[in-house]
């Protein structure tokens, strides 16, 4: 029971910050106000003050390999196997079926299940992760879909299973290539997480100390992490609009979860590490879609909403999902 009591708790906060969205007191876009505490403030504390406090080994740059790996191959899959329905389609399961939301969502579960320390190869794991769902999932997706990157899929067309962006001359490709790479090098620089996650890569190649006063100060804020994190995922929650939606989340759904499975089978068989370790990669494949998922549906399809319910919904298969598998791996 003590094992389910933090997964639950976890649950109603959730719940928590959609009925106070619901109930007005949260306008539908203040989650953005979260998400700025969220990703500048408490998770980057949080991976500090975990680094600073537990054990960490280069040994753990395995678990930054394999979080590529596992973000980045379900996109030319699906892009793949999608390849007779249209474009829309293919675009919402490409942004939405790859990455992770691991800092928001298994850091406070990780917590719970094997202590402060498991943070730790939770980012590790999400500096992998990180490069796909901050920049490359988006950058794949529209440049294998055709898709025009500056506006919405609606303006464009639509009737096949690519849009119909026209192919650049050399020199535009060029110019093309130089503004898309340095739109994804200040997509980086600008991300605080993904900033403290070189940080510590630093760390840990080199082994550098960290001062104890910096985990002593960043202690509460780091904290606050769990609570801050639960509630943003509440108040992006939305209910869908139509049948399609439901269709195309239950879509989204089928391909990640045995995606999933495989990943977490690869993740216990191969990687060569300790079994704690091990445990907490295999369970962070079951993690819902990212945060950075509603923000780039909205620019290639303008729909955040679904997005939203996307995101609202893997969240509690994964709470289920994580909790069962390590109450069954713990007993």
């Amino acid at each position: 029971m003590g094992q389910l009591l933090k997964p639950a708790t976890f649950l109603l906060i959730i719940l928590f910050g959609y009925a106070l969205k619901r109930c007005g007191l949260f306008k539908p876009r203040d989650y953005r106000i979260m998400q700025v505490v969220v990703f500048d403030v408490t998770l980057p504390a949080a991976i500090v003050v975990s680094f600073a406090t537990n054990p960490h080994s280069a040994s753990l740059l395995w678990v930054t390999l394999f979080g590529f790996l596992a973000a980045f191959l379900p996109v030319p899959f699906v892009y793949w196997a999608t390849r007779r329905r249209p474009v829309a389609d293919r675009a919402f399961l490409m942004l939405n079926t790859s990455g992770y939301n691991i800092g928001n969502f298994c850091f406070p579960l990780l917590q719970a299940f094997y202590g402060s320390g498991a943070i730790v190869i939770g980012a590790m794991m999400d500096i992998g992760n990180a490069i796909m769902t901050t920049a490359g999932g988006n950058v794949m997706t529209t440049t294998l879909l055709k898709i025009d990157p500056s506006r919405p899929l609606t303006e464009q067309r639509t009737d096949g299973p690519v849009g119909c962006l026209t192919p650049p001359t050399a020199t535009d490709r060029k110019r093309a290539l130089r503004e898309r790479l340095r739109t994804i090098a200040l997509g980086f620089l600008k991300s605080g997480p993904f900033d403290m996650y070189m940080a510590m890569t630093i760390v840990v190649l080199f082994d550098l100390p960290i001062p104890r006063l910096i985990p002593d100060v960043l202690a509460p804020v780091a904290d606050a992490n769990p609570f801050c994190s639960m509630l943003m995922v509440g108040m992006l929650m939305e209910l869908p609009a139509t049948r399609n939606d439901m269709r195309d989340v239950a879509q989204v759904i089928g391909w990640r979860l045995p995606c999933s499975v495989l990943f977490a089978l690869a993740a216990w068989f191969l990687l060569p590490l300790d079994a704690t370790t091990r445990q907490a990669v295999a369970l962070m494949c079951f993690a819902p879609t990212a945060v950075f998922c509603t923000l780039f549906t909205d620019r290639v399809l303008g729909n955040a909403r679904l997005a939203g319910f996307t995101l609202a919904t893997t969240s509690f298969i994964a709470m289920f999902a994580m909790t069962g598998l390590h109450a069954a791996i713990a007993g």
